[in-house]
């Protein structure tokens, strides 16, 4: 984000909560404590910005920092009216700059650590209800309206993920499954003994970042504070 020492940013914190109402900042540590990057979620070639949007909204609402966006051929756009705000607290990495940007954010995941998991029915698929959480961090791809996700996800993933449906229709909206997904996965996380917690170094970044949202003059006053300090 810029050149600023842990120890500095920590300081700067400090300050910039001076000008925020407790109320306020409390609501903004308490949203913090509940932030994980645990769990992320990927968006491929989304084309309704509504859906895409309410995808965005949902993982707020519980508690997803990171969301991945795969360009290939459609581009992202925002939905204001379905956001309603919620992307300036989440954490947006838009993959657009490669040929195959599927393959280049699969890459990138897998060499964080995270089980790429693809939520589309498959030979080999398990049922939300009984995917293992415990197993290490994962990224949930969800694909788009009409042909759902690229076969260089389904050939790729470490795991496929059903939902298990009972009537006629066979599918469900975008948004719809991914809010279904996220909900009953963020709750099986809250209640494990997972350490999925944001660490100290990412929470103090954020709560920076959220700080600098929330203050209309940030800049002046980071401006004043710095030239004051000396290390």
């Amino acid at each position: 984000m810029d050149n600023i020492t842990p120890a500095m940013r920590e300081e700067l914190i400090n300050h910039l909560s001076e000008f925020v109402l407790e109320k306020r900042l409390n609501l903004l540590q308490n949203v913090l404590n509940n932030r994980t990057r645990y769990l992320t979620v990927v968006l491929e070639n989304i084309y309704q910005s509504q859906n895409a949007s309410a995808v965005l909204r949902s993982c707020d609402c519980f508690g997803i920092q990171d969301v991945h966006i795969i360009e290939n051929t459609n581009e992202f756009n925002v939905n204001p009216r379905v956001v309603l705000g919620s992307t300036k607290w989440l954490t947006i990495h838009r993959h657009n700059e490669h040929k195959n940007n599927t393959l280049q954010a699969i890459n990138s995941l897998k060499a964080k650590g995270y089980r790429i998991v693809a939520t589309s029915p498959n030979t080999h698929q398990t049922t939300l209800n009984n995917f293992d959480i415990e197993k290490g961090k994962f990224a949930l791809f969800f694909g788009t309206e009409l042909t759902g996700l690229s076969d260089d996800v389904i050939n790729n993933a470490d795991e496929h993920l059903l939902i298990p449906m009972y009537g006629f229709t066979e599918s469900l909206n975008i948004s719809v499954s991914a809010a279904i997904c996220i909900h009953i996965l963020t709750d099986k996380l809250r209640t494990s003994d997972i350490n999925y917690n944001l660490n100290s170094d990412e929470a103090q970044l954020i709560m920076h970042e959220w700080l600098r949202l929330t203050i209309r003059s940030w800049r002046s006053i980071e401006k004043r504070f710095l030239n004051k300090i000396t290390y």
